[in-house]
This record gives C-alpha cells, structure tokens and sequence, in this order.
C-alpha cells in the first residue's frame, strides 16, 4: 500500500515561487551596476515575472520554442501605437502599454498578442522594462530579429542565458537569506513563471484567467501554485471555523409511495 502512495505521489521538485522582494534586490543591483549584461538579465527577469513567460521564452536557450525577438514588441501612448525606430526617447519612455506578440513559442497561439499596462513601479514594470530593453537595441542599431535576451557588450552581442538567470536570483536569494522560505538551491530560471502566477493568486485573480495569462492549456497550472504560500494560507483556519457548521440534506430513508 505504501509503495502504491508513493507512486502515485510526484516527486517533490517544484521550483519554488519566488516572492517579490527577491525581484526588487535583483533590480536594485542591476540599476545601481552600470553593467549591461546585469541590467538586460534583470531587466529580462522583470518580463518572465509580468508575462509568467518560460525559459525558452525569455532566454536564449536550445528549446522548442522561440525566445521573443524585437519585432515582437509594440508599445502604446493611450490609444496610438508608437513607432519603435522613428518615435524619440522621451515618446517611448512615456508609453503606457506594451504587447508581445507570440510567434512560436510553447503552448501559445500563433501570433497571439499578450499585453500588460504600467504597473506604478519605475523598475519592476513590464511597460518600463520594455523601453529600456528598446531603447538599448536602438542604440546598437539591433535587427528586427535581434533576441530582447541579447545584449551588446565589448563589441559583441552576448546572450542571456538561463544559466545566467538562474546565477542571479540564487545569488539574491542568498542575499536575502533563509527568512524568505526557501534556499537558492531550490530556485532557477524557471521559478518566475510560477512567481508571477501566485503573485496573480494573492491578488485574487480568477485562477481561469491566470490559466489564460500564462497559456495553460490544462490543470498543470496548479503544479505552479505553492500551498506553501503565507499569504494565501493565512486567513483559511479562521474561514473554515466559521463556515464549518452546516446541516446535510437527510438521504431518503422511507421509499415513497
């Protein structure tokens, strides 16, 4: 019997969602580095956290999908979509809304549009993120096709990898030390897309539309989602004490005539 529960039971490997403040360390440091490799890592963690994106999404990675490229971007003032190359520095930074478009990736429908608005946060904000990564591409003179996971450094484009990712927010993670709930080993790159779906979560958001968001075509969202989360867990003993009384309809003991 018991070898029965533990083969029906998953293995206990699921990343980890990493909270918020984890984030803000990594954005932190990057804004304060003057380092772009460590500016378009963070920059690009932002993205994977706001969009629930994965790894072969955000990175460049071997993987069956297609990681986002710079066409793929549209960025808005209102209602008016911006010119990416014609528009000046100042209209870009004043955008309001950003989309992807996702082309080829995993488990998202060819050329869907997914798009989010300012999130109040000049740092930790798709829309903000978003115009910087623009911004730095149009610098380097960067093709249609050029990766937003890339970055041109010593006269190079150089990749952000998922190695790369993984490296920084186990090195925040450390930082931050073991007051957060868990340890840098038991977090990656693929933590963020289950970040961003909790994160949804504690913001009561219907779980049919972070299925939407983050392109789950089944219940492995779920998988996603911690019961280890403080924030969720917190109020439901008191929640169940007081809806806990309750009748049952009584089963039809005597047959009808």
């Amino acid at each position: 019997m018991f070898s029965g529960w533990k083969k029906a039971d998953p293995p206990p490997n699921r990343v980890k969602p990493i909270p918020i403040q984890v984030l803000r360390n990594i954005m932190f440091v990057a804004a304060n580095s003057n380092h772009p490799v460590l500016e378009r890592t963070a920059d690009m963690i932002v993205l994977a956290f706001f969009f629930l994106l994965r790894p072969g999404e955000y990175t460049a990675s071997p993987s069956d999908t297609t990681p986002f490229d710079y066409q793929s971007v549209q960025l808005f003032l209102g209602e008016t979509r911006l010119n990416i190359v014609a528009s000046t520095d100042n209209q870009l930074r004043c955008a309001t809304f950003i989309s992807l478009t996702f082309s080829n990736q995993k488990n998202g429908v060819r050329n869907e549009v997914v798009g989010l608005g300012l999130s109040g946060d000049q740092l930790l904000c798709p829309v903000k993120t978003t115009v910087r990564i623009v911004l730095a591409l149009r610098r380097t003179n960067a093709t249609p096709t050029t990766l937003l996971s890339s970055v041109f450094h010593n006269n190079r484009w150089k990749p952000i990898t998922p190695t790369i990712i993984t490296f920084t927010i186990k090195k925040a993670v450390r930082f931050l030390g073991p007051t957060i709930g868990f340890l840098e080993k038991d977090v990656s790159a693929r933590c963020l897309r289950a970040a961003g779906a909790n994160a949804l979560l504690n913001a009561k958001v219907d779980p049919s539309i972070i299925s939407l968001i983050g392109r789950w075509r089944s219940d492995e969202m779920l998988r996603y989602l911690s019961v280890q989360n403080k924030s969720i867990m917190k109020d439901f003993a008191r929640r169940m004490l007081h809806s806990g009384t309750y009748t049952l309809i009584p089963n039809q003991l005597v047959p009808m005539h």
